[in-house]
């Protein structure tokens, strides 16, 4: 297939650093436009990014010497491209607006900002838990007045590390789930080297995380209806969201009542056993085994795990019954990779094969 040409909005921050790796080799899509900021526009990205660059791995070469675009050049850049990825730091108002534009332009928008995830006809998806969701792409197509633009966003990124659990233990009824998220600093976009007080430290805050952590997956278990999505009613979730001095992964401990009463060996089961459309479909991204559960009773860890599956996957561990709760266990996501650009690239894979993205 001919790739898709590209552009990552957004692309010197931390998020577009990781859209320029996962995409720079990628077989389905190519980088035709990287645009930032009106400072960043006009330098080569090289320039543009100067000693921020944050990604362990090196700057792809065939970015350094891409000149940088300006990213409110909304038409302009829509004309060389067939979709945009998006991570631009706006505010919600402004990041509503310039995902809006260029959808209006007949250009797709695969966002990873959490602006439009409230938007009543934009689908939140994890695409091997609600793929379904893009259904409702027509409904904001008309809203929108375009034939083939559109936004689709993926969700928060600490939630990658347990509503795949609750997604495959559906069948059993989860209805009340406690959750505490321990969160990398890639998470608000910073290193050590330029957060050097996270070292040794916690922060028990999160500045919006603990709402979004208790009310998205309820938007991704719930449905299509009358134009919009309808969220879940359940499970009921409460939360806390703390930082902790770990570069990459979210880890979470979680307790789960559930309305049937499944066995240990069933809720393991049914975890080795999920999959969705981007294992059926083989996608270039996605992990063969999307959850793995982890029998050691000190896993999963972020030191050991957090890479499971080019860090496409989840892990799993500790899974035991509670005194108060049924159950417990630990989760854990790569929150940059399957949390953030790499979940936004599924998406958009998943888009491509259900003919949702084409070339222009």
């Amino acid at each position: 297939m001919e790739k898709l040409k590209v552009g990552i909005l957004g692309a010197t921050g931390m998020v577009g650093q990781r859209f320029v790796t996962l995409l720079a080799e990628h077989p389905w899509f190519q980088i035709e436009v990287l645009a930032a900021s009106p400072r960043s526009a006009g330098k080569t990205y090289e320039e543009a990014v100067g000693g921020r660059w944050k990604m362990t791995v090196p700057m792809p070469q065939s970015v350094c010497a891409m000149v940088v675009r300006n990213v409110n050049d909304v038409e302009k850049i829509a004309a060389d491209v067939d979709m945009v990825f998006s991570a631009v730091d706006m505010s919600k108002d402004e990041i509503r607006k310039i995902e809006e534009d260029f959808a209006k332009t007949e250009t797709p928008v695969v966002s990873n900002n959490s602006a439009h995830r409230w938007t009543e006809d934009v689908p939140m998806v994890i695409p091997e838990i609600n793929p379904e969701h893009f259904d409702i792409i027509a409904s904001q197509k008309k809203r929108l007045g375009t034939r083939n633009g559109f936004i689709a966003v993926k969700p928060n990124c600490s939630i990658q590390a347990y509503t795949p659990a609750l997604a495959a233990w559906k069948e059993y009824g989860p209805y009340e789930v406690v959750a505490s998220t321990y969160q990398a600093i890639s998470g608000a976009g910073k290193t050590f080297a330029d957060w050097p007080e996270m070292n040794g430290n916690v922060i028990p805050f999160i500045g919006g995380e603990e709402e979004k952590s208790e009310k998205e997956p309820l938007k991704v278990f719930g449905h299509v209806e009358g134009g919009k999505i309808v969220p879940a009613k359940e499970p009921l979730i409460t939360c806390q969201c703390v930082r902790i001095p770990v570069l990459n992964g979210h880890t979470a401990s979680v307790f789960v009542k559930f309305r049937e009463k499944p066995s240990k060996e069933e809720l393991i089961a049914k975890l080795a056993a999920f999959r969705g459309y981007p294992q059926e479909k083989a996608l270039p991204s996605a992990p063969k085994q999307f959850i793995q559960y982890c029998e050691e009773e000190n896993r999963p860890q972020v030191a050991l795990d957090v890479d499971y599956e080019g860090g496409m996957g989840v892990s799993i561990g500790r899974l035991r019954p509670d005194t108060i709760y049924d159950w417990k266990f630990i989760g854990l996501a790569h929150n940059t990779l399957r949390g953030a650009a790499g979940g936004a690239v599924l998406c958009a894979e998943t888009l491509v094969s259900m003919g949702y993205i084409q070339k222009k």
